[in-house]
């Protein structure tokens, strides 16, 4: 299903075609009314995947990884979180309650991590094997963020609601495991995803004070 408000058939460089890109970006909304029990389908996934790794990447490291978590996967989710919470020290029984059934609020949770490996350069070993990595870091995590906001927009054309995760799960051993991502990795995002509830369909969510989206923050240079 796709927004077809969202969605031209005009050349690459037109000006519809803008004006669909321009609405895909400022009408995303961080959107957890979801329907629970309508599932996406496969290809929708690997779409929405195609498209974000399409995202500005030096060097073409390609750090991003993706695991798309359903069904029980959701709880073992939730319950590898809420360990991970107890380790840290969390012994309030209602918040560590809340978190183990917390990913069971859409029919579908990405996570999204950063692999960053080493990008060989032409400087001196003892220059690439610190300033280089820490270098390549950076910018392989900038790319998996910006390949989040491609897949968050993509959901957005095709009618789908999200929320951009973080905190606690991103941080836990075991859901690095699950996931089967690479113990090095740093995930950067749990996505919930999913269609809208038949009763807010024509109804788009407001989060509440948007940010002062004016020239006030621009440093203009010459």
């Amino acid at each position: 299903m796709t927004d077809s408000s969202l969605v031209t058939d005009s050349s690459p460089g037109s000006s519809s075609e803008s004006t669909c890109v321009d609405k895909a970006i400022r009408s995303r909304r961080t959107n957890l009314r979801i329907d629970r029990e309508q599932l996406i389908e496969e290809p929708v996934f690997r779409e929405l995947i195609e498209l974000a790794t399409w995202a500005p990447n030096h060097h073409l490291t390609e750090p991003w990884r993706f695991a798309i978590l359903q069904g029980e996967a959701r709880s073992r989710l939730g319950m590898a979180t809420a360990e991970f919470q107890q380790s840290r020290g969390v012994t309030d029984e209602l918040k560590l309650e809340k978190t183990k059934g917390k990913f069971l609020r859409a029919p579908a949770i990405i996570a999204v991590a950063c692999e960053s490996k080493t990008y060989s350069s032409t400087k001196s070993s003892s220059e690439s094997s610190v300033d280089g990595a820490a270098e390549t870091q950076r910018e392989d995590r900038d790319a998996v963020a910006a390949a989040i906001q491609n897949l968050l927009l993509s959901a957005t054309v095709r009618g789908l609601c999200t929320y951009w995760g973080s905190g606690a799960v991103c941080d836990s051993p075991e859901v690095k495991r699950l996931c089967g991502f690479d113990e090095g990795a740093s995930i950067l995002a749990m996505i919930y995803i999913g269609y809208p509830m038949a009763s807010s369909l024509g109804n788009p969510p407001s989060n509440g004070p948007q940010p002062s989206r004016t020239s006030a923050s621009i440093a203009w240079v010459n």
